[in-house]
């Protein structure tokens, strides 16, 4: 977690009103007690109203406002609307990820743009079936960020099953399945995987590099969709 990331964190946790122990917080963040000592000091000295000591707590005794969000009402609506969708199709940690954003939105809108009781009127209802490919899309989005290549067991559809070497470039979402396009080392060209094929998958102990033919953007130009690519991408 970067250390901006984890000062916000530090204050969405203790604006509650209650008194936190520095132990207590290093354990949430997964940090040392002193780290959190001086992202405390960080945070005091920046001028947020912190008071304690350490031994005994921190409690924050003024409300913090954010700088506020200035968002249509149909841009709140595709907000929760996307949030939903991948709290609904993507593994635990983007879901995560999903409801933390909506919540740290929802705190900074005013009384006026914060959701209705009863939702904004849509609901998303995803296949149960999506839920096999979630075991494996951290590690493939990881080695993707990471241009790390992947062994990987994979079953085809008529049930034989092979490993295959990839340098995975991107994943895709269907609306039932999740893929992942890569440059498939073994038959030195591009593949499509379907996420929930894969029996296994590992990181191998060696990166890649883009090379001329062999990059995502080269897959989409030989497809002939690049326009449809970059409206879809993320």
């Amino acid at each position: 977690m970067r250390r901006t990331d984890r000062l916000f964190e530090i204050i969405q946790i203790i604006r509650d009103g209650r008194l936190h122990k520095a132990q207590d917080l290093a354990e949430v963040l997964e940090v040392s007690v002193r780290t959190i000592y001086r992202d405390l000091d960080t945070l005091t000295a920046s001028g947020i109203p912190i008071e304690g000591e350490r031994g005994v707590g921190y409690i924050l005794r003024a409300p913090i406002f954010l700088p506020p969000v200035t968002l249509t009402q149909v841009e709140l609506e595709a907000l929760h609307l996307g949030a939903a969708l991948v709290q609904r199709s993507a593994d635990p940690e983007l879901q995560q990820a999903a409801r933390n954003l909506v919540a740290k939105v929802d705190q900074v809108m005013p009384e006026a743009r914060k959701p209705p009781d009863e939702g904004w009127g849509m609901a998303i209802f995803g296949s149960d079936d999506i839920q096999a490919s979630f075991a494996f899309m951290p590690l493939i989005r990881s080695a993707i960020r990471e241009k790390q290549v992947l062994t990987l067991d994979y079953a085809r559809a008529d049930g034989q099953t092979s490993r295959r070497h990839i340098r995975p470039l991107q994943m895709e979402y269907w609306g039932a399945v999740w893929t992942c396009t890569a440059w498939c080392e073994s038959r030195n060209d591009f593949r499509v995987f379907r996420i929930d094929r894969m029996c296994g998958v590992l990181k191998a102990d060696r990166m890649f590099q883009d090379e001329p033919g062999k990059t995502l953007r080269d897959y989409v130009l030989r497809e002939g969709y690049a326009d449809e690519q970059e409206k879809g991408a993320i």
